[in-house]
């Protein structure tokens, strides 16, 4: 089981997957702390009626520091909208869910809506989202799961961000179950 950090600068709905998919026993973590970058964060909010220690903090040095006094062997980016530099001991144990197929529409400047308004830009006819290991570079770790979702002309990108978040509440807790069983080196030795 894993031992898991959230960071978020939002609203906390991948929070509450995480939450309700541990306490439905779906989900093979435990979450340590929430940390996020934004002071009002309603996802702070979430995490402290959850139980869950909860802390503001901008800047990697700040959030490493307060998981210094946390025992984490995973750290999941929940919508957190900063580059996260790890402690090195944590390098290769960071995840992320990024709102496309990767590589489409990923990188700088892609993230949230962007993502979902240039996605109707292009008249894509799917989306989806992709669980990834987070490194140095945005959306370029080695990639855990994909989950595909068909779009339609008329959908709007407020639609498509329903149906893409609606595969990203399957896709990350399968990716944190998928990194339990398989560990960490296999998908870093895997790319």
């Amino acid at each position: 089981m894993l031992k898991m950090a959230v960071l978020l600068s939002g609203s906390g709905r991948t929070l509450d997957n995480f939450h309700e998919r541990i306490q439905a026993g779906t989900l093979q973590a435990e979450i340590q702390v929430v940390i996020s970058n934004i002071a009002d964060a309603l996802g702070l909010d979430k995490a402290k009626r959850y139980g869950y220690p909860s802390f503001h903090a901008v800047g990697n040095a700040s959030v490493n520091e307060i998981l210094a006094g946390y025992e984490v062997d995973c750290i999941a980016l929940a919508g957190y909208l900063k580059l996260y530099n790890p402690p090195p001991h944590l390098k290769q144990r960071v995840l992320n869910i990024h709102p496309a197929l990767i590589p489409s529409f990923s990188g700088a400047g892609f993230y949230g809506h962007h993502v979902h308004e240039a996605v109707k830009a292009r008249g894509c006819k799917v989306s989806g989202c992709t669980v990834h290991f987070a490194n140095e570079v945005y959306d370029e770790g080695p990639i855990v799961v994909q989950k595909c979702v068909a779009l339609e002309d008329h959908d709007s990108p407020d639609d498509i961000a329903d149906k893409v978040f609606a595969a990203e509440c399957e896709a990350f807790p399968e990716a944190i179950n998928l990194v339990d069983e398989k560990g960490f080196a296999y998908y870093w030795n895997r790319v």
